[in-house]
């Protein structure tokens, strides 16, 4: 496969509202871009860093600068076959995942639309259609949390996930179980804002039959995640920890986790995101997919990933609308809850082109 030109692209996508989290409150996604092309087809790939190193060591401005002088240079001078062999191709540069994602994401789409073959078919996919559930975001007040959580399950979301930190956990996740029931299909996400010490006041979540609690401490204290799981009923679930297949293998092993969060930039692209969906399934652990706030061309792949048959429980692959008024791609639209998984060569969808430049802030075209 032969690279003949690759664009970072920024994009500014105004969030239809504030989400916030205990890393902080987004209101705009600074999106970086990749676009690449070969002597067949042009390929898309969206990078999930966020403007800040907050969620993680990675931020927007450092993934185009390891893209630009570093991974592209690299992928061009590997000359790879395939979008199998990008990632053993930009082995050399430690870390970087969600950069190393995008630029594979981008190959592998080019690749899957020269030869007429879907996302879904080339990861696995078993469905042609998901179960979708929706991320809230920490509120004011808990009424203004309820009548958020009443207006998604109106739109039929199937199951809701509540971001959770230090003063706001346990009466705003009561509220909620009380006001709908106990059919409701309810988790908590923390982003790693507890710590061990809090470990019993985080039992205290027992009480409300959730699906999960997800990531409650520090992305490296497996350890304190495996004596968590002991101590509490509430299944413990990593995201954060996880950013590849062994980890994953690691943390079964130790009993650090019972679920996975499988987010595809997090752990340095789709395939290996199959990969971890693979190992999970080998120990019978399941896994859903964790969203990143993704435009239409990160929804189509995660959608995809999502119909593999780990993936029993509703993922973060929201409709678009809850993030965005007009992405850049056609919309997700949710149909009964669900999401269609694209049928079409590689992702399934492209970017409108009218959209794409009204949002777009930079765009640069590298030197191969």
């Amino acid at each position: 496969m032969k690279l003949t030109a690759v664009e970072l692209r920024r994009i500014a996508m105004p969030l239809v509202a504030p989400f916030r989290t205990s890393f902080g409150t987004q209101h705009t996604r600074d999106i970086l871009l990749v676009r690449v092309r070969t002597e067949e087809a042009e390929g898309w790939g969206e990078c999930v860093a966020m403007a800040s190193p907050l969620y993680s060591a990675e931020y927007v401005d450092g993934a185009a600068d390891v893209l630009r002088g570093h991974l592209v240079p690299a992928l061009v001078a590997s000359d790879v076959p395939d979008a199998g062999a990008v990632a053993p191709a930009l082995s050399a540069v430690k870390g970087h995942r969600m950069a190393k994602a995008a630029l594979e994401m981008a190959v592998l789409d080019a690749e899957l639309r020269a030869e007429g073959r879907s996302f879904g078919r080339e990861l696995g996919a078993v469905h042609d259609r998901v179960p979708c559930g929706v991320s809230v975001g920490i509120m004011d007040s808990v009424p203004e949390l309820l009548d958020a959580v009443g207006a998604f399950l109106d739109q039929g979301y199937v199951r809701i996930k509540l971001k959770i930190e230090p003063g706001w956990d346990v009466e705003p996740v009561r509220a909620v179980r009380e006001r709908f029931g106990d059919d409701l299909l309810l988790q908590v996400d923390a982003n790693t804002a507890y710590r061990p010490g809090d470990a019993r006041h985080l039992a205290r979540l027992d009480a409300f039959d959730l699906l999960l609690i997800e990531q409650p401490f520090d992305e490296e204290d497996l350890l304190g995640h495996a004596d968590l799981a002991r101590l509490i009923r509430t299944p413990v679930c990593l995201d954060e920890s996880i950013g590849s297949a062994r980890d994953a293998a690691a943390a079964i092993r130790l009993g650090a986790t019972q679920v996975v969060n499988i987010k595809p930039g997090r752990v340095g692209g789709y395939l290996e995101a199959r990969r971890i969906h693979d190992v999970c399934a080998a120990h019978g652990v399941p896994v859903w997919c964790g969203g990143m706030l993704e435009t239409g061309l990160g929804r189509a792949a995660n959608v995809a990933l999502a119909a593999l048959p780990g993936f029993t429980l509703p993922g973060d692959t929201s409709a678009s609308g809850r993030y965005y008024a007009t992405d850049v791609t056609e919309p997700f639209v949710l149909d009964e809850g669900h999401l269609a998984v694209p049928a079409g060569a590689g992702l399934g969808v492209t970017p409108v082109p009218e959209r794409l430049e009204a949002v777009t802030t930079a765009s640069e075209w590298l030197d191969l």
